[in-house]
């Protein structure tokens, strides 16, 4: 009998049958209980929820209707700390790590002791609010940084979820840089380490892995990647130092590709665009790429050199 002249209803059957078999092999994605990794979705909402209290006035909260302020920002937190001490507690089971007193009061130690840090937090994203309105003189003010700027919002992101991995948590930090990522194309690790006053231009296409250092004062534009010279050693190299220093005060401009866990840009230097470079650099050096040949075609056919004294722009149109 030809499959296709079977009744519909049978046929689904039968496929719900195979699917359902598929996931008798033991493999990770066969897994079938549920609520044994944190919820993407509520980790999602305690960033909302936590930017809320980074940034107090600029981030508006519908749920709580307190006329005072200091109350629902009293209310946010302990609210924030449920939250976070379930997500904290459901990674916990899942990494299959044991801790002396059990894993509850270890969530519960693990939330109290990035709540005990977010003044500090604030004090960072606060350098890197000011620079980056120093550094962009499109900027009107701080609040249009605050609100409209997605390079402010992945730091401070970034900022939240490096507490959070250096408190060992699992699984959650990344989940929350993975979401900046998703809303601004810009990639930071976890585990990256960045000092004060980073500013990020534009942003788009920014990738900061895990083992990268960056000092104060580091501007970096979009489509920036500071990675690893090579990972075909896949998790052998787990753990290692695979990506670039960048020391203080350091420029990158867009487009410039930083390799290797032995390369260090030395503090002042200036990296042009496009450039890719895999050794250190001294500090105070400016980095370019040399002038690639230009071809200028009219509409008439004629190819013209970039020093050509007839290489008018308006002579070409």
């Amino acid at each position: 009998m030809n499959p296709q002249s079977e009744p519909f209803e049978r046929r689904i059957q039968a496929l719900t049958d195979r699917i359902l078999a598929d996931y008798g092999n033991e493999r990770v994605i066969d897994r079938l209980e549920m609520f044994t990794q944190p919820d993407r979705l509520i980790i999602e909402s305690l960033i909302e929820k936590l930017f809320r209290l980074v940034f107090p006035g600029y981030y508006r909260d519908y749920t709580y209707r307190i006329y005072n302020p200091k109350n629902n920002l009293s209310a946010l937190i302990e609210d924030v700390a449920f939250h976070l001490n379930r997500q904290i507690g459901i990674a916990l089971r899942g990494s299959g790590q044991a801790f002396e007193g059990g894993i509850d009061q270890a969530a519960e130690d693990l939330t109290a002791s990035f709540l005990e840090r977010l003044p500090e937090i604030r004090a960072f994203v606060e350098t890197d609010l000011q620079a980056a309105y120093d550094g962009d003189p499109a900027a009107c003010d701080k609040a249009e940084v605050i609100i409209a700027y997605p390079g402010l919002y992945a730091i401070t992101v970034y900022r939240l979820a490096h507490v959070l991995y250096q408190l060992s948590v699992p699984l959650i930090p990344r989940i929350m840089t993975e979401y900046a990522h998703s809303r601004t194309g810009i990639d930071i690790h976890p585990g990256a380490r960045i000092g004060r006053y980073f500013f990020i231009d534009h942003g788009t296409g920014i990738v900061v892995g895990e083992t990268t250092v960056i000092g104060d004062y580091v501007k970096i534009y979009q489509g920036v990647t500071l990675g690893a010279l090579s990972t075909r050693g896949g998790q052998k190299l787990h753990g290692k130092r695979r990506h670039p220093t960048i020391e203080d005060n350091v420029t990158i401009y867009a487009g410039a590709s930083i390799l290797g866990g032995d390369t260090v840009i030395g503090h002042d230097s200036v990296i042009g665009s496009n450039v890719f470079i895999t050794y250190p650099i001294a500090p105070g050096t400016r980095v370019s790429v040399k002038n690639q040949e230009l071809l200028f075609k009219s509409g008439k056919g004629f190819v013209l050199q970039p020093d050509d004294p007839e290489n008018d722009p308006a002579r070409i149109m």
